[in-house]
């Protein structure tokens, strides 16, 4: 199977025409507005969506069948664009991107989100650094947005979250921004579509934190401005890609602040524990290792999540797709 490494417009046109889709219909597809597509595509090899835009278009190239992504194959050959040093660069879809320190990234074959391994191994973890071994996994790199879970609603017809708004899909300003409204059980009812699984509790921590048990993502210094808490004064959620320079050890973005997630750790009957903060919180509730709890049920506007899955599922998975 193709995997687009940076798309633009060029590889977005030619992706739905081999689906042979109208720009209305590939644009419901992605989870975006009309005119978007259409500036994208107008753009052609001068425009590069963003991140969660380009997981968004590998995750429909990665679902489509044989038939259509030879055709879409036979339209990038067509169009020469590989032959150019910004182009797009067609590797196997299990092929995964050197990182330093030995780390490596995949598009994850189902959702086609970018994921990267969390070596086996220990960590410290809580509030007293207790040492915890955990076996290789993956981590989404961004928390789930609105676009991923658009997708998800659309393949399942799950219940939509209510700051969409009418019968459509999550606006533009805010598809890059991570989904919110969600019960854990909307969160893992994502999980499963995915063949992924909600972190527990030492695994998002590890994600955040390291092995050396830091206290923050970027260290143990206290820089509020690294991430979306309530002194940044946003008030409200951020596209996920927005705070690099607070990103974690493992390259992995918003363990502190924007939304407080989900994790598969239950803290007693009916109730699961969060990590990492939100925009509506004080940045000292920011600490990876900081308690916090909820009813399954709970949903508001300052609540996501992100997925982890098995470093061997993962080799499975794809080992299936290429």
């Amino acid at each position: 199977m193709p995997i687009v490494r940076i798309w633009s417009g060029v590889e977005i046109r030619a992706l739905r025409e081999a689906k042979r889709m109208s720009i209305r219909a590939f644009a419901a597809h992605l989870g975006v507005s009309e005119r978007m597509v259409s500036k994208w595509e107008a753009g052609a090899e001068g425009i590069h969506p963003r991140p969660v835009n380009q997981a968004a278009l590998d995750s429909s190239l990665s679902a489509s069948s044989s038939d259509v992504q030879a055709r879409f194959s036979g339209l990038i050959t067509a169009s020469g664009i590989q032959s150019s040093d910004e182009a797009t660069d067609v590797v196997p879809s299990g092929s995964g991107i050197p990182l330093p320190g030995g780390q490596h990234q995949v598009r994850h074959p189902i959702d086609g989100k970018l994921m990267t391994l969390i070596d086996a191994g220990i960590h410290l973890h809580g509030p007293a650094n207790e040492p915890v071994y955990l076996p290789a996994f993956y981590s989404d790199v961004f928390p789930t947005t609105n676009a991923d879970y658009a997708r998800f609603v659309a393949a399942t017809d799950h219940r939509r979250p209510q700051h969409w708004g009418g019968d459509g899909g999550p606006s533009d300003e805010i598809f890059d921004h991570p989904v919110v409204f969600v019960t854990w059980r909307d969160a893992s009812a994502y999980a499963e579509w995915t063949a992924k699984v909600l972190p527990t509790s030492e695994q998002w921590e590890k994600v955040a934190r390291g092995v050396r048990g830091d206290v923050y993502p970027w260290g143990n210094q206290l820089t509020p401005a690294k991430c979306n808490v309530r002194e940044a004064g946003i008030g409200k959620t951020t596209p996920v890609s927005r705070y690099h320079s607070g990103a974690s050890p493992y390259g992995v973005y918003d363990m502190c602040g924007n939304a407080w997630e989900w994790l598969s750790t239950s803290s007693g009957q009916d109730r699961c524990e969060l990590k990492g903060s939100a925009f509506t919180s004080p940045f000292v509730r920011a600490t990876p290792s900081t308690f916090n709890d909820a009813s399954i049920d709970m949903m508001d506007d300052d609540t996501g999540f992100r997925c982890v899955t098995p470093a061997e599922t993962m080799r499975a998975l794809l080992k299936m797709a290429g």
